[in-house]
């Protein structure tokens, strides 16, 4: 029973450890809110270039959560970070970053790129009134695959809140964000 805390602690520790250095340290070093601007719109282009009906389904959309750039790493035990912007209709509503751990077999790192989606006025709303909005208990996201030729039939897309992921490789399949946690951070 003790050697089973003893591992469960030093475990905690190690994320712990592992999402420090993932995550910024201080103010000054954390992104300021025009380099997440330019980031997001740097994102969005590559997106809308790659689904070629992306931007169709952006317009229909009430607000875009953008990552960038969502760093994971572990070693047993794993971590991801990464910070990005609330566009609603357009314009930039808020800056929030995303975290989330994980244990069992996983060794390396990765970047990858997020894009969430508010499909309804509700999702959003929902979404805005909750601090610390954890994917799978407060809302969940509806991960969209991408056809031949990059094509998204928007007109079977029912999920109040829909996501796409995706690295510099093209978009990734089979993934997840649950038990992600997105927060409001001030830029």
């Amino acid at each position: 029973m003790q050697a089973a805390i003893r591992i469960r602690s030093g475990g905690f520790a190690l994320l712990l450890a592992l999402l420090t250095l993932l995550c910024p340290g201080t103010q000054s070093n954390a992104a300021s809110g025009p380099e997440i601007d330019a980031s997001v719109r740097a994102t969005l282009n590559q997106f809308f270039h790659e689904v070629w009906s992306a931007r169709d389904l952006a317009n229909q959309a009430t607000a875009i959560l953008v990552f960038p750039t969502v760093v994971k790493a572990g070693f047993g035990i794993g971590g991801e970070y990464g910070e990005g912007a609330l566009h609603v209709r357009g314009k930039t509503a808020g800056y929030f970053n995303i975290i989330s751990g994980s244990i069992g077999f996983q060794f390396g790192a990765q970047a990858r790129s997020v894009i969430i989606m508010f499909m309804t006025d509700s999702a959003l709303a929902g979404f805005q009134r909750t601090q610390g909005w954890k994917v799978g208990v407060d809302g969940s996201v509806a991960i969209i695959t991408v056809g031949a030729g990059g094509a998204i039939d928007t007109n079977s897309i029912r999920s109040p809140i829909i996501g796409f992921i995706f690295d510099q490789k093209g978009l990734m399949y089979n993934l997840t964000l649950e038990g992600s946690k997105i927060t409001q951070i001030y830029r």
